[in-house]
């Protein structure tokens, strides 16, 4: 069954030209003209409500905590496009679906301790932060982007850290 496509927009659309670039990118995409849904909706209730949806979601540069509502969820990121220096879209399905993650470049969160041992030993060649958010209870839930799982896991369980899950892949 073919995939319709949703657009997750949480800012005023007039006079956009990301919001505008990010309908055309999608339109030239899949050869439909996205449905648009504003800032007051559940991304999970979109995708359990549309299984065989694709939600296009946008990632600025000041987003922060975007992937939370992923984890333990039963959607995965299986593209990225960028419209813009200061958006990009995360492509999101439900594997319900069948979602099909396409890249090398996988999304890991982690739950990590603000502790220098876990920084000293993680480099850019296993991963690199993509994003960080303190929790209450002075961790850090933490995505980082890396080709190799099993070597990001090594790292955050020799540190004491605890690994959360994939959530995609572009």
């Amino acid at each position: 069954m073919k995939q319709f496509p949703i657009l997750y927009w949480p800012r005023k659309t007039t006079a956009d030209t990301d919001y505008q670039l990010a309908r055309k990118v999608i339109n030239n995409a899949t050869g439909v003209m996205p449905d648009v849904v504003g800032a007051d909706t559940d991304l999970m209730d979109i995708l359990s409500k549309n299984p065989n949806a694709t939600v296009y979601y946008p990632v600025f540069c000041e987003s922060t905590g975007w992937w939370g509502e992923l984890l333990g969820s039963d959607a995965t990121v299986t593209d990225k496009l960028i419209i813009s220096p200061e958006c990009q879209l995360m492509v999101i399905e439900s594997t319900a679906g069948g979602a099909h993650s396409r890249g090398k470049n996988q999304l890991l969160a982690a739950e990590i301790y603000p502790a220098s041992g876990f920084f000293k030993k993680m480099n850019s060649g296993i991963a690199t932060v993509a994003d960080m958010l303190a929790t209450d209870a002075g961790t850090i839930l933490a995505l980082f982007t890396g080709r190799s799982p099993t070597q990001f896991i090594n790292v955050l369980e020799s540190t004491g850290n605890s690994y959360l899950g994939c959530i995609g892949r572009y």
